[in-house]
Order: C-alpha cells, then structure tokens, then sequence
C-alpha cells in the first residue's frame, strides 16, 4: 500500500469528497468491492460478522454503512437485533434496508451507553479525527458491548500500486509516477490496534490474506477508477492513467496468463 502525502490524507477525510462524490452514490464502492469475487480463499465478510455478534442481541449500529452489504445480511440473518445503518452520503443511503440514519461518525446522535454493538467497516480511515472518532463509538456502547472494524494492511494489493506508478510514469514520461492515494493508510491493520487499544480492551485481530488472480483486466480499470472523487490528488491526469494501467494489465495478462494481485485485510473485534 502506498503512504499518503498530507494533502492526500486530508481529501481521503474529506466530509464534502466522501458524501457528494466518492460515496454519493453505491458505484464506486461497489466496483471497490467487485474485485474481491477473484480472491482465494473467499473470505463472507458477513458472515464473520455475523460470527462475532453471535452472543449479542438488542441494538446494532453499522457506522459508516455504505452500500448496506452488511446491514441487509443482518437484517436477513439476525431479525432479533434492530439494527440501524447510517452514513455521511444520503445518497449512499438510498438503497439500503431501513431504518437508516445521516451521521456523521465523529458526533453520533445517540445516548451514551445505547448501543450493544458498533460496526466500524472499512470507515474509520475516512473520518477526520480517528481518535475522537473511537471516543465517540466508545461512549455510545454499552460497558461490555463489542465493536468490530475492519481495514486493509500496509501490503495490500502493493502489485495495483506499482502498476499505477508505473502507468502515471508513462503518462508523465517519467521512470516512476505519483503514488497512487491510499484509502486505508490512516488506519491500516498494522495501526488499527494501537488507535483502538487507547479506549477499547481485548483486541482480537482476524488477519484475511488471498490472492486474486484475473485474466481480463476489466476488473482492475474497475477497481482503479473507483478512486475518481480523489483524482485531483493523483499528481497526474487520472483518466489517461487509468486507461495505461489497463495497457499495462491486459500485456502482462497475455504474456502471463494473468495478472496476480496478493490482499491482506483484517477484521479487528473489541469490547468496551
């Protein structure tokens, strides 16, 4: 994974970027996630979820929501927790199972001691403050009750960053190009205990390692284009580079065979 300039940093928490562009509606997120049906072994991220919330009942809140992957699952599979979904977009929010709220994670509208359990999934990188962020998951949980969040390593999809440096160097006429921005690089799985471990007690990492590996480089032009609501922090211009990377990809697919992408993810489980 790359490390973000600050400039990047602040865009990847910006409040504006992430309700009215990246996340103003499911495609991005959803072409992001797409990428993952190539990945061995598969990993049901819900259903894992649904594994660490087995001895919870009343009051779930997923932060930071998105497309609702998790809240449908859970609404299907556990019809005894009331769960409530809610995000920065209300776009995003269009489409998924109700009840659903507009928050902002950083100031939830709830009591304190409310929740029995919080969904922080892939969020907590977008949020302005991480720490006073999980103060703030902190004080509505209930003493006892459990937080899952999850994030990608430091090392996740490494072979998707050199093939956009090596495609914004072509653009550019350079050797090697910008970095690419990381979404995760403020809270990736190698930082995520220590940010957590400051107000939350017994940390359990699940580390999820795979590999993917495509024959058609569709699915990586999806995947690299997703990231367009920060293309203006890309130091090069993004539609060409895009299109080179898919260059890149489909010669090295057909010399190859195909092009291989090593993942590391993680989900993080704690109690208050």
């Amino acid at each position: 994974m790359t490390s973000n300039t600050a400039q990047q940093d602040a865009a990847v928490a910006d409040k504006s970027i992430l309700a009215n562009s990246a996340y103003a509606d499911g495609r991005h997120l959803a072409a992001r996630q797409s990428i993952y049906r190539w990945q061995q072994p598969h990993y049901d991220l819900p259903g894992i979820v649904l594994e660490e919330l087995a001895g919870t009942s009343g009051i779930v809140l997923d932060v930071g929501c998105g497309n609702g992957k998790f809240v449908s699952r859970l609404h299907k599979d556990r019809p005894d927790l009331q769960v409530i979904g809610m995000d920065i977009s209300a776009g995003i929010l269009a489409d998924v199972e109700k009840p659903v709220l507009v928050a902002d994670a950083q100031f939830l509208p709830f009591a304190d001691n409310s929740a029995d359990a919080l969904l922080a999934l892939h969020m907590l990188y977008h949020v302005g403050d991480i720490e006073a962020t999980i103060k703030e998951l902190a004080r509505v949980l209930r003493p006892g009750g459990v937080l899952i969040a999850s994030t990608n390593s430091d090392t996740d999809k490494q072979e998707l960053d050199r093939l956009w440096a090596r495609a914004a160097g072509d653009i550019l006429g350079i050797p090697e190009g910008p970095a690419r921005v990381s979404l995760s690089s403020r809270f990736s799985l190698e930082k995520a205990p220590g940010y957590l471990g400051t107000t939350f007690k017994d940390i359990r990492v699940r580390e999820l390692p795979g590999a993917i590996e495509i024959t058609d480089p569709a699915p990586i032009v999806s995947h690299l284009a997703s990231y367009e609501a920060w293309a203006d922090q890309c130091g090069v211009p993004f539609r060409e580079t895009v299109s080179r990377a898919a260059e890149i990809a489909a010669a090295a697919i057909k010399t190859e065979g195909s092009f291989k992408i090593t993942c590391l993810g993680g989900i993080l489980t704690c109690r208050r």
